[in-house]
C-alpha cells in the first residue's frame, strides 16, 4: 500500500519482522527494521526521497563506490521515554557534518528538508522498533555513496542516499584496554580525517587487529608525524582526566568533530568541571599514570556514548587506571543520557521530538 507523509512516498512492508526480535538481548547494529529511506541523485539534483521495505540494493560492477570509495555516513540514535514518546539528539548537527563530509569527498550536499523530513517520516513509521530496555536505542545510519558507473578516476555523476535503522543494546560492556599506537596513523594533515568516510574506518581495521592479537580491545591513535600526540580512541573522541582537569584534543584535519564530544564539553563546563581543549602528549599521559595524577580516560561517541578505559599499553608496559568514586565518565554519561531519553532538563535545545 502506498501512502504519503510529509510529501514522502511510503511503500509499507507486507509483513513485519518485529515479532522475531528479542528486544532484551540486542547485539549492536545486527538486526534491521522493516523499512529504509532511499533517495537518488541524478541529472544534477536529488530526486524526492521515498520509504520502501528494507531490502538489498542492486549496483553495476562499474559503480564508482567499488573503485574510488566515495562514501560518507553518519551515526545517530532515537530514544523512547517513559511516556512512549520518541526523540532524537541534535540531528541538525549530523546533517551539518554529513554535508561537510560530502564536500570533502566531492559528493553533492543533501537538502535539509530531505534529511530531517525523511528521518521523521521513517521514525514515525518505525516507532515500535525503538526499544525501551535500559541502555538500548534505535541506531540510525544515514549514508551516501557513489552509484554512478565508470572505471575512469573521477567523481561519480549519480549517488544514493539511504537511511537504515537497527534496534541496538549497549555498544561496549566490561573493561576496555587500549594500546597507544606507535606506527600506524588514522589520518594526516590535509587528509580526510575530519570526514566520516568509509576509508577512514577501513584503514583502522588492520592496526586494531594487531592490537587485539596482543590482548587489547582498541587502539589510541596518535599524530601521523611524531606519534607523540594523543588524538582519538578507536572510532571515538578521547577524554583524559589528569587530577581534576578533563582534557580533549582540538578538532583538526585529522580529528572528527564529534557531536557527543562537543556535547560533553558543554555539559562538563556547565557542571563546573575544568575542561581543557588542547593537545596532549603521550609523555604527559605516561608521567601522569606514573605519579598517580591520571584519574580517568574514556572514549566518547554516538554508539557507546561514553566508554571508560580501564588500562592502556605503551612500549611494552601496561598502565592501570584507578576506580574513581567521583568518576567524571559516570557523571557525564548520566547527564547526557538523561537529556537523550527525556529524563532530565534540556536547557540546550538538543532534544528533537519525532
Amino acid at each position: 500500500m502506498n501512502t504519503s507523509l510529509s510529501n514522502i512516498s511510503i511503500e509499507k512492508a507486507k509483513v513485519s519482522k518485529i515479532d522475531q526480535v528479542d528486544f532484551d538481548n540486542l547485539a549492536f547494529g545486527s538486526v534491521y527494521t522493516d523499512h529504509m529511506l532511499v533517495c537518488d541523485y541524478k541529472n544534477g539534483s536529488w530526486d524526492a526521497p521515498k520509504i520502501v521495505p528494507y531490502q538489498p540494493i542492486t549496483l553495476d560492477p562499474s559503480s564508482k563506490i567499488f573503485h574510488y570509495g566515495q562514501s560518507i555516513f553518519e551515526g545517530m540514535k532515537a530514544y523512547k521515554d517513559s511516556n512512549d514518546e520518541a526523540w532524537m539528539f541534535r540531528p541538525l548537527d549530523n546533517l551539518k557534518r554529513l554535508n561537510i563530509s560530502a564536500n570533502r569527498m566531492c559528493i553533492p550536499e543533501l537538502p535539509e528538508e530531505y534529511f530531517i523530513d525523511g528521518l521523521k517520516a521513517l521514525l514515525q513509521l518505525e516507532k515500535d522498533w525503538i526499544p525501551k530496555t535500559a541502555g538500548s536505542s534505535l541506531y540510525i545510519r544515514p549514508f551516501i555513496f557513489a552509484s554512478g558507473n565508470g572505471f575512469h578516476a573521477s567523481p561519480a555523476d549519480e549517488y544514493k542516499f539511504i537511511i537504515a535503522c537497527a534496534p541496538s543494546g549497549a555498544y561496549f560492556s566490561g573493561k576496555v584496554s587500549v594500546l597507544i599506537e606507535e606506527t600506524y596513523s588514522r589520518s594526516a594533515n590535509g587528509g580526510v580525517g575530519y570526514a566520516k568516510t568509509g576509508g577512514n574506518y577501513a584503514g583502522q581495521f588492520y592496526p586494531t587487529q594487531l592490537a587485539v592479537e596482543k590482548g587489547y580491545n582498541q587502539v589510541i591513535w596518535t599524530d601521523d608525524n611524531t606519534h607523540e600526540y594523543i588524538e582519538e580512541a578507536g572510532a571515538m573522541n578521547i577524554f583524559i582526566r589528569i587530577n581534576d582537569t578533563l582534557i580533549t584534543g582540538p578538532t583538526s584535519d585529522r580529528i572528527l568533530d564529534g557531536i557527543t564530544r562537543k556535547s560533553l564539553i558543554q555539559i562538563a563546563e556547565d557542571e563546573g568541571l575544568e575542561v581543557a581543549v588542547r593537545k596532549i602528549t603521550v609523555t604527559e599521559v605516561i608521567k601522569a599514570a606514573e605519579n598517580g595524577s591520571l584519574k580517568e580516560m574514556f572514549g566518547a561517541g554516538t554508539a557507546a556514548v561514553i566508554s571508560p578505559i580501564a588500562s592502556f599499553g605503551y612500549k611494552g608496559t601496561d598502565y592501570d587506571l584507578p576506580t574513581m568514586e567521583d568518576s567524571y565518565a559516570v557523571k557525564l554519561k548520566k547527564l547526557i543520557t538523561d537529556i537523550q531519553y527525556n529524563r532530565g532538563e534540556d536547557k540546550y535545545g538538543w532534544r528533537f521530538k519525532v
